[in-house]
């Protein structure tokens, strides 16, 4: 089995020594920047207090860490990816019956045979047009698990040119902020 994947093996360890050195650990503090929909906002300690995003800035409790904003990002980004699915669910004429935001580990997202769409939260730090590619692809297996040619049809029909994002995929995916706790 190992001899027959060789050739995929060394494809993906090219690719993960082409992406560089994971981003720097974040740090909780004031000024900190942490990514959501594409840009960068700065983090401001306050006394307490849920996370949220106000005028301009992403606030955090003190004393608060990663699982604060994993669940953050979350909570928000499960009403922004319900609403922002739909259009492609009509254009792809998929069949989704629900859609979750949850770690996947390394994987940005995933789905089942009976509809259900799971998306990564760090998926969230994506600008929006990379979002509509991770949405496109796991709506296209929905119609077709593998990634055979027929796929990849399926995926150009909804999102032409689509190799440009999943490009842009690869290199932007080793920038965002994964911490143990929320893979």
């Amino acid at each position: 089995m190992v001899e027959a994947k060789r050739s995929w093996l060394y494809r993906k360890l090219a690719e993960k020594r082409d992406l560089g050195e994971a981003p720097p650990e974040k740090e909780y503090v004031s000024g900190e920047g942490f990514l959501y929909l594409g840009r960068s906002y700065r983090l401001r300690i306050v006394a307490s207090g849920d996370v949220r995003l106000i005028r301009g800035r992403l606030e955090l409790a003190k004393g608060g860490a990663a699982k604060d904003l994993v669940r953050w990002y979350r909570r928000v980004g499960e009403p922004w990816l319900r609403k922002r699915v739909q259009p492609w669910v009509s254009r792809m004429g998929a069949e989704m019956t629900g859609l979750r935001v949850r770690p996947l580990g390394y994987r940005w997202g995933s789905c089942s045979q009976d509809g259900q769409v799971n998306i990564h939260w760090a998926t969230m730090q994506l600008p929006p047009t990379l979002i509509d590619y991770v949405l496109v692809h796991e709506l296209a297996h929905l119609q077709r698990p593998d990634h055979g040619p027929e796929f990849w049809r399926i995926v150009e029909r909804a999102m032409p040119g689509y190799e440009d994002y999943r490009q842009r995929l690869r290199s932007r995916g080793n920038e965002l902020w994964l911490p143990e706790e929320g893979r």
